[in-house]
């Protein structure tokens, strides 16, 4: 055999070897799916969101502000329409005298931010994620997962998700929760809430629900009567100012 002949062999056989020992791609996990559906990246590549918020809940209004968040979710403002301002910084949360509920200040400051934020917040660090067995009869319509943290995450580490990403899409259309900011988890647990993500628009390369339906939840039944709803008005991606949120001298802080 020739010098050439060899040489080409050789090269055949290391292409065949190499074929063959080819490393299968590793399938994307819930959470990366989502992640790319709701254009993570893109989003973070953006310093601030903004946008209006109505919330009702039996019919009478629960908030009327414009709140602006850092995409990274370290700070944000709500500014209500009377003027008032919550604001907070990391686990610093700053209001003035005059906003329309005090007791519900910090509640107000972290709760909503994250309902928004949810998609771009699901691999931070102190989540685990678990298989969840959906047992709803449209089950083949989404994908569920079970989102709990580690201790001394957050301000209500004991809260859980139950989440459901819509198996065509990867969106998150719906969301069943505990709230454990006011009482302990076993009361929590006796009446979750749902949210379901509706009329998606695209913002900069990004899809973002406008409308919000708070439901009641329970895991034989899930989705149940509408209890509440919020809806989201002129969405757009800014640059803030130095002094955004930074609260005012007569600012109370909690």
């Amino acid at each position: 055999m020739n010098l050439l002949k060899q040489s080409t062999l050789s090269i055949i056989v290391l292409t065949l070897s190499l074929t063959g020992c080819k490393t299968p791609q590793k399938e994307e996990s819930f959470v990366e799916k989502s992640e790319k559906a709701h254009e993570k990246e893109i989003f973070n590549n953006q310093e601030a969101v903004q946008f209006d918020i109505k919330i009702e809940f039996g019919g009478t209004e629960r908030m009327d502000a414009t709140m602006t968040l850092l995409t990274n979710s370290s700070k944000g403002l709500i500014e209500f329409k009377n003027g008032s301002k919550i604001i907070y910084n990391k686990d610093q949360v700053f209001y003035s005298p005059d906003v329309p509920s005090e007791k519900s200040v910090r509640f107000d400051a972290y709760t909503w931010a994250y309902f928004f934020m949810f998609p771009n917040k699901m691999s931070d660090g102190g989540t685990i994620w678990n298989p969840y067995e959906n047992p709803a009869t449209n089950k083949e319509q989404f994908e569920t997962q079970k989102l709990t943290f580690e201790s001394g995450i957050g301000d209500a580490p004991d809260d859980w998700y139950v989440v459901y990403s819509n198996t065509e899409t990867h969106l998150i259309e719906q969301l069943a929760y505990i709230v454990t900011a006011k009482s302990k988890k076993e009361e929590a647990e006796k009446e979750p809430h749902g949210i379901q993500y509706k009329d998606f628009q695209t913002v900069n390369g990004i899809p973002i629900a406008t409308k919000w339906q708070f439901c009641s939840w329970n895991e034989k039944d899930e989705f149940g009567e509408t209890i509440g709803n919020a809806n989201l008005s002129n969405i757009k991606f800014i640059s803030v100012e130095p002094d955004t949120f930074t609260p005012g001298k007569d600012f109370k802080t909690i």
